[in-house]
C-alpha cells in the first residue's frame, strides 16, 4: 500500500484572470515532465482537500505536473453554499477551465506538453465541454464521482479518450455516468470502485481510484492518440493496474 505524503511542498501558487475574477491554483512541476494534469474543482470541493491534494501527489510522483484548481473564487463558493447559484453552471466552469488550459499554453516549461483533465461533481461537465473545444491540446479525461450527464447535448462532440469512475455506494450516479457514457463518441470506459461512497474515503478506495487514473494518464496523455467516432468505445490495449484491488468495468 503507497503512503500518503502530505508534506511535499506545492511549487507556487497561481492566480489566473477570468473574465470579472481570478481563480487560484497550485502549480507543481517535477524535473523531467512528460505532460500536465489539471485537477479541476468545481462546487462543494476544493483544491486544498487531503484526497485532492493525495491524487497530485501520486500523479507528481509518476512525473506529471500538476495544476490543482478551484474553479470557483471563494466568495463564489461562499454564494454557492448559501443559495446554489453555480451549482450547474457548466458554461461558467468550462470557460475558466479554457482560460487554464491557454494559462499552460503560455508557460514555457510544459506548454508543449500534452494535458490531460481531472474533474470531480459538475467540473466533470466542464472538461468534457472543454475537451470538445479544445481538442488537439485536451488528451484524456478521467472524471471521479462526477455528473457528465450535466454536459448534455455536448457530449456527442468529444472525442477525447475519457474515464468515468464512480463509487458502488450510489446507483443514482452510477446510472447518470451510464447514460453519459452512451453519447460520448471517443474511447471511453466506466469503472465503478468498490467503496462506500463517491468520496472515496477509505484507504483502499483511494489507492484504487489512483491507480486506475494514473493508468489512464500513462497511457493516453503520452500516446496523445485521436479516437475518432465510430471506433469501438473500448481499448483492449488498456487496463487497470493489476495490483490495484479489482474494481469493475462497465462498459455497457
Amino acid at each position: 500500500m503507497m503512503m500518503m505524503a502530505h508534506d511535499r511542498p506545492i511549487d507556487l501558487t497561481v492566480s489566473i484572470r477570468v473574465p470579472e475574477a481570478e481563480i487560484e491554483g497550485d502549480w507543481s512541476v517535477p524535473p523531467r515532465p512528460r505532460g500536465t494534469i489539471i485537477l479541476a474543482n468545481g462546487s462543494g470541493n476544493s483544491r486544498l482537500g487531503r484526497r485532492n491534494r493525495e491524487v497530485a501527489h501520486r500523479l507528481y510522483d509518476t512525473s506529471f505536473a500538476t495544476l490543482l484548481l478551484d474553479l470557483l473564487t471563494p466568495e463564489e463558493e461562499t454564494e454557492n453554499t448559501l443559495t446554489g447559484a453555480f451549482q450547474h453552471d457548466v458554461g461558467l466552469l468550462t470557460e475558466r477551465l479554457l482560460a487554464a488550459i491557454r494559462w499552460l499554453r503560455d508557460e514555457p516549461e510544459v506548454g508543449h506538453l500534452p494535458v490531460g483533465i481531472l474533474a470531480s461533481g459538475t467540473a466533470s461537465a466542464a472538461a468534457l465541454c472543454a475537451a470538445a473545444r479544445e481538442s488537439e491540446m485536451v488528451k484524456a479525461i478521467v472524471s471521479r464521482g462526477g455528473r457528465p450527464d450535466l454536459a448534455g447535448i455536448g457530449l456527442h462532440r468529444v472525442l477525447t479518450p475519457t474515464l468515468l469512475i464512480v463509487g458502488n455506494g450510489d446507483a443514482g450516479l452510477y446510472e447518470l455516468n451510464r447514460w453519459a457514457l452512451r453519447r460520448l463518441n471517443g474511447e471511453k470506459h466506466l469503472m465503478v470502485i468498490p467503496g462506500d461512497s463517491q468520496l472515496f474515503e477509505e484507504i483502499t478506495a483511494l489507492d484504487a481510484m489512483c491507480r486506475v487514473i494514473i493508468g489512464w494518464f500513462d497511457t493516453h496523455v503520452q500516446s496523445a492518440v485521436r479516437i475518432r467516432a465510430g471506433w469501438s468505445k473500448t481499448n483492449m490495449n488498456w487496463t487497470p493496474d493489476a495490483t490495484a484491488p479489482q474494481p469493475q468495468n462497465l462498459n455497457r
